[in-house]
């Protein structure tokens, strides 16, 4: 499709996909988040089937929004559209630089931010091999990366702080096995783990928002293990679960990969 293609004619098409803008937020939320190379971005994903419809935004987040969609079987769909902005150009080029993965990823803006989707991909298979659920990734085009839905037809699933947690020790042992193996199994640290960052659908938790994750040979891979680990101590102190963040620091950089716990919820 021709790039110089108005930018009306790119609206009119999504009025004809069912985009649905259910009130003046929505509309908000649209006008910041498609702008014409998004608009193209998601033709191409439309266009190969990907999915048929997009519903509204079920999540807003600092470097992109989260839409739920449908596909022509009637299954639910989650699409991320990471902004192509300046502002999330800043916050984010540090975390790519030192992932030998990236390392010959171009520098500049707006590559950065599509190097950031293609990293979120990458890092969510990742978590899958080493045994730890996140969203089921299925498709991705420059910005917009396709994933699992997580919730039901309804509503979205609820994040962790947003819901009453009936066996605080048991969902603290649990998230800190998922640090855990996916430190020694995956090789990989989430580095933003919060109670904002877990879902928790009526199946058990998914853990959300790995754009950030890093290696664990990554220069600031240590720091952001213990970052998780403190997060998840924080949070559960309320409930009167005592973590010790050494001890768990300890175990995971000294323990051996045969005797990573299990991830089971």
């Amino acid at each position: 499709m021709p790039r110089d293609i108005d930018i009306r004619k790119f609206e009119r098409e999504i009025e004809s996909w069912k985009i649905r803008i259910k009130d003046d937020n929505d509309r908000k939320i649209y006008d910041e988040v498609f702008d014409k190379q998004t608009l193209l971005t998601i033709y191409k994903l439309f266009s190969d089937g990907v999915f048929d419809i997009i519903d509204f935004p079920i999540a807003t987040g600092k470097e992109g929004n989260v839409f739920r969609a449908n596909t022509r079987s009637g299954h639910f769909l989650a699409v991320k559209i990471y902004r192509i902005s300046n502002a999330t150009f800043k916050d984010i080029s540090r975390y790519i630089l030192g992932d030998p993965r990236f390392k010959n990823e171009p520098k500049r803006f707006p590559d950065v931010i599509f190097a950031w989707a293609r990293k979120e991909y990458k890092n969510l298979e990742r978590f899958i091999q080493a045994g730890v659920r996140v969203p089921n990734p299925i498709a991705l085009h420059r910005n917009v990366l396709v994933m699992e839905y997580i919730g039901d037809e309804t509503a979205p699933a609820r994040m962790l702080k947003d819901v009453e947690v009936e066996d605080p020790d048991r969902l603290a042992r649990y998230l800190l096995e998922c640090i855990h193996k996916a430190y020694r199994m995956g090789g990989i640290v989430h580095g933003d783990l919060s109670e904002y960052n877990v879902l928790m659908p009526s199946d058990g938790p998914v853990i959300i928002d790995v754009a950030q994750a890093v290696l664990k040979d990554h220069w600031m891979a240590r720091d952001l293990l213990e970052r998780d680990i403190k997060n998840v101590a924080r949070y559960f102190r309320k409930f009167d679960v005592q973590i010790d963040v050494n001890e768990e620091l300890k175990k995971i950089l000294g323990g051996g990969a045969d005797n990573a716990p299990s991830a089971n919820p």
